[in-house]
């Protein structure tokens, strides 16, 4: 990755993701902001330049992405529009009567390999899917993105010995590491402390990032991959980046925004109303 023009063009797909979060939200009168905004920095590096993505002669493709904390879906659909999947002028229809794209996503949308939403599910799923690579002699990675607060679901930590157990070094684990869930902070709805600690106990390679700074993230999914271990990417991030009002408030969990909100965050990203 060229580090100047490449991060320049990730910043600008970024911003105008931030938007259609914005105005799918407001449109919908219903959403959730705060954890959109958080992980669309992850999505955009791992589909704009981490992951392949082409399709082989088989309808395949080579590498497949499973959005755990599916009520980030404005984030996921923003991303998929702007590589195809979803036409942009669709995504204003988000949450609404007879729509396809619901407020969780679904496998009906084709882009989406996995429709999710039940918290703690798709590290359970990203492991089968990885074992049949292994099993196929298949070549890609299967990303799963989590929440932290997700990771209170016990299931999880079954999953986490899944992987190592059959050691998954195809699977790569990103936790969104925003400290705040829907009633209020991580640590005071359930501390989940030393997240790197335990899940070296569970025989990853942990690495650290910057969930907003797309050289770190870039340097990030590069150890992963070349790891011989199941890697975890913990990306520390802000709920509700890149809005002033919104960003470290638990409050815009999940509720959408009224005119004069609406107005003030689309001015901030250089938007038109």
């Amino acid at each position: 990755m060229k580090y100047t023009k490449d991060i320049e063009k990730l910043e600008f797909f970024s911003n105008e993701a931030r938007k259609d979060i914005i105005k799918m939200i407001y449109k919908a009168k219903s959403g959730h902001p705060g954890g959109s905004l958080s992980c669309i920095d992850i999505l955009v590096c791992l589909y704009h330049s981490v992951m392949d993505i082409t399709l082989d002669d088989n309808l395949k493709r080579k590498d497949k992405f499973i959005l755990s904390k599916g009520h980030a879906a404005p984030a996921y659909y923003a991303i998929l529009s702007q590589m195809g999947f979803i036409p942009r002028k669709d995504l204003v229809t988000l949450r609404k009567y007879n729509s396809y794209l619901e407020g969780h996503p679904s496998n009906k949308i084709f882009g989406v390999d996995v429709s999710s939403g039940s918290l703690g599910q798709g590290v359970s799923i990203a492991n089968g899917m990885a074992m049949a690579k292994k099993l196929s002699k298949d070549d890609g990675y299967v990303y799963v993105l989590v929440g932290d607060g997700e990771i209170e679901e016990g299931q999880v930590w079954e999953a986490f010995m899944t992987t190592s157990k059959y050691n998954l070094n195809n699977m790569i684990l990103i936790i969104d590491k925003n400290n705040l869930q829907i009633d209020g902070s991580v640590e005071q709805v359930k501390n989940i402390k030393v997240i790197d600690e335990k899940l070296n106990a569970f025989g990853f390679n942990v690495i650290n990032a910057n969930g907003h700074d797309f050289k770190d993230l870039s340097i990030a999914f590069k150890e992963a991959k070349m790891s011989t271990k199941p890697s975890c990417i913990i990306a520390h991030t802000i709920k509700g980046k890149g809005i002033s009002f919104m960003e470290n408030m638990v409050s815009w969990h999940g509720k959408s925004l009224n005119d004069e909100e609406y107005e003030k965050a689309m001015k901030e990203l250089g938007g038109a109303i």
